[in-house]
């Protein structure tokens, strides 16, 4: 069993940064491919990133890409996003998720472990 936080959301500028942290609890985090979402009011949730369980491999979707970096420290069993540039369109809410098997990266239903959400609010 996985249990997973997600903090630092906020509210900020368009152009500005927020990092997300994302504190799992469990022995076993180092195994696991670590995933962020997001959900904006009145659409389906989507694929962020995502990174594999040492840090080897990571993946984008193509409109945070080059703007936003995952990132883990498998000492403190955590999973960060740093979000910069951000947009208005980048408001939603963000989960963190974790899944046991490193494939399908960006197939949110192959997740095992999510957290709460934490809301990220971009304004003009």
């Amino acid at each position: 069993q996985v249990t997973l936080v997600e903090s630092g959301g906020g509210l900020v500028q368009a152009g500005g940064s927020l990092r997300l942290s994302c504190a799992a609890s469990g022995r076993t985090f180092s195994s696991y491919t670590m995933g962020w979402f997001r959900q904006a009011p009145g659409k389906e949730r989507e694929f962020v990133a995502a990174i594999m369980s040492s840090g080897e491999k990571t993946s984008y979707r193509d409109s945070v890409n080059g703007r936003f970096t995952i990132s883990r420290d498998n000492a403190k069993n955590t999973v960060y996003l740093q979000m910069n540039s951000l947009k208005l369109e980048d408001t939603a809410v963000y989960y963190c998720a974790a899944k046991a098997r490193p494939t399908n990266l960006r197939l949110l239903t192959t997740y095992d472990y999510w957290g709460q959400g934490t809301q990220v609010t971009v304004s003009s």
